[in-house]
């Protein structure tokens, strides 16, 4: 006879249908083989506790005590319950949980069944797993792409999902939680279940969950620090005194990876039951709690975190700590939970303070002490690194430095300005010429499907494409030998004009800047053409040209575009 849940799942189907995408070396995996030969599952939803050790029978809530408080519309019953309710990492509970959870926050109508398989048809024309590597959209960190023990096809199915979302939300910019967030849902559920919980996560009706641009994602981790000075105040000044002056706020950049990166799988899923109800204030909660934990355990007798330790490997003492966390899952929530005068509203007047304040310096024009600070060095304003550290997709600040460098010392003096990126307006010629053509000079940055970055510095205005010569033909070639050629990725290096050092012999080749039309853009030309792309912009292919003598961009010569970002500047005033 085989067993079953209430709800009438076997429990060899349950085991196949979390564990499927699990590595079988992994501990989930093991104790779930270990329980499928011992648990009874006529007598309750949930894996009981005594099973693993001897003692007391926690009185644990099943999934229809949640589901009944949730479909009354009792939210904060609910979210007692799931605070207080240490389900072990191996029950069955969440693969009706979880979704339950997820999709009560969805807005508009349920999905259909099949929806999801229709759009994985539409984008990859098969629903059969493809065996060379899916290709992540644009706003997926790739140092963050966490597998939580998944199988080789599980991660192929965690990139499936996150690319079927990016398809379906062209909005999202830039998400760096939203894969590892995908990863820890499939331990607990089938793929098209796991895209209806992101779905509804990442477009919620009332509460923030994962953020989706730049800007917000810096946000949090600011509005992270302000309310750890209020609320964990004796740790951020413990770590203050370690690492004085900008230090301790760059560890702040990184609070969201001690929880989805850090604490252990037991501690993370009882993080997330409680998420999936109640939003990104549960990641704040926890975070100032292993703040509090951290600075408790470091400044005990006989800590192996000492102070010495700690300060010289500051950014990885939080990681370290929760890796090796001293608390059990319960004691961490409690910490968390019990943090006094730490409500919603606090926490959303924090946030949207913060989100104007860096809105505001994204905007802001007219402040002298950010105008004009360029050293000698010819190092970019600190507005500038601002404006583009929230708006690219491609540079680092270290990229920016060497671009800069190279720039004419007169546009040094400017302040950067997002003109056009396929990742926001789409890609198109048409869209392109539109937001572009009048500004001079512009730069053009192409992020490669195979992660290589190169571009252009334009330094006529796209418009002279439809200028015409003296008998009245629209001239094919146009632009000067300021205009120059760069790579940043894997190579580092800026290809001038070849008439650069005053050799004006060359002949016509040699000057064939910039070219244009409603099927193409054309830089460098002469036996070859540096960079070439299509009216869709989504395919161009580099070559050695004679007017800037260079190699090929990037090693296969041909390239599909991942990003493309124009950038103009602007004056200050």
């Amino acid at each position: 006879m085989v067993a079953k849940t209430p709800e009438g799942i076997s429990l060899e189907n349950l085991s196949k249908r979390a564990s499927v995408y699990i590595d079988p070396d992994c501990d989930l995996y093991l104790e779930l083989q270990y329980l499928q030969s011992r648990a009874d599952f006529n007598k309750c939803t949930c894996f009981d506790l005594s099973l693993l050790a001897p003692g007391k029978k926690p009185n644990l809530k099943t999934f229809q005590d949640v589901q009944s408080l949730i479909q009354q519309g009792k939210k904060r019953e609910a979210k007692l319950v799931l605070r207080e309710n240490s389900w072990p990492t191996n029950s069955p509970i969440r693969s009706q949980l979880w979704p339950a959870l997820c999709t009560q926050h969805h807005v508009g109508k349920t999905m259909l069944d099949g929806f999801y398989w229709d759009m994985v048809n539409q984008v990859f024309g098969t629903t059969e797993l493809p065996e060379k590597p899916i290709m992540l959209p644009p706003f997926v960190d790739s140092t963050h792409c966490l597998p939580y023990h998944l199988t080789r096809k599980g991660r192929a199915v965690a990139d499936r999902v996150v690319s079927v979302l990016g398809y379906a939300c062209p909005d999202i910019t830039y998400s760096p939680t939203l894969y590892p967030i995908t990863a820890i849902l499939l331990h607990f559920m089938s793929e098209e279940e796991c895209y209806h919980c992101m779905a509804s996560l990442v477009a919620p009706k009332d509460k923030v969950f994962i953020t989706q641009t730049k800007l917000l994602y810096e946000v949090t981790w600011k509005t992270v620090m302000q309310i750890a000075k209020k609320h964990a105040k004796s740790a951020v000044l413990y770590l203050s005194r370690l690492c004085p002056g900008q230090k301790s706020e760059r560890i702040f950049m990184d609070w969201c990876w001690w929880i989805l990166g850090g604490l252990p799988f037991p501690h993370l899923v009882r993080v997330m039951d409680c998420f999936f109800h109640e939003g990104i204030k549960v990641f704040y909660r926890v975070a100032l709690a292993i703040l509090i934990l951290f600075h408790k355990h470091s400044t005990a007798t006989n800590s192996e975190w000492d102070a010495d330790t700690i300060k010289n490997d500051i950014d990885n003492a939080l990681p370290k700590f929760c890796k090796n966390i001293p608390v059990s899952p319960a004691k961490l929530l409690r910490t968390a939970f019990s943090i006094r005068a730490l409500s919603s509203t606090y926490i959303s007047r924090i946030f949207l303070k913060t989100e104007m304040v860096l809105k505001s310096k994204s905007v802001l024009s007219g402040s002298k002490q950010m105008v004009r600070s360029r050293s000698s060095d010819n190092l970019p304003t600190s507005q500038s690194q601002v404006n583009v550290q929230m708006m690219s997709h491609t540079l680092t600040i270290r990229e920016l430095f060497t671009l800069w460098s190279w720039l004419p010392v007169r546009i040094t003096m400017y302040q950067p300005v997002l003109l056009y990126t396929t990742e926001e307006h789409g890609c198109s010629l048409t869209t392109f010429y539109v937001r572009v053509e009048q500004h001079e000079p512009t730069l053009l940055m192409i992020k490669t499907c195979n992660n290589e970055v190169f571009g252009a510095y334009c330094s006529s205005r796209w418009f002279e494409r439809n200028l015409k010569d003296d008998r009245g033909q629209r001239q094919a070639y146009f632009g000067t030998g300021e205009t120059f050629l760069f790579s940043l990725y894997p190579e580092r290096a800026k290809y001038p004009w070849v008439g650069i050092e005053g050799d004006k012999g060359l002949g016509h080749a040699s000057e064939l800047f910039m070219a244009a039309d409603s099927k193409m853009i054309t830089i460098g030309g002469g036996e070859g053409q540096a960079i070439w792309m299509d009216e869709n912009i989504r395919f161009g292919k580099t070559d050695r040209c004679q007017t800037f003598n260079n190699p090929p961009l990037c090693a296969s010569g041909d390239f599909e575009i991942r990003v493309l970002e124009v950038y103009g500047f602007v004056e200050c005033e």
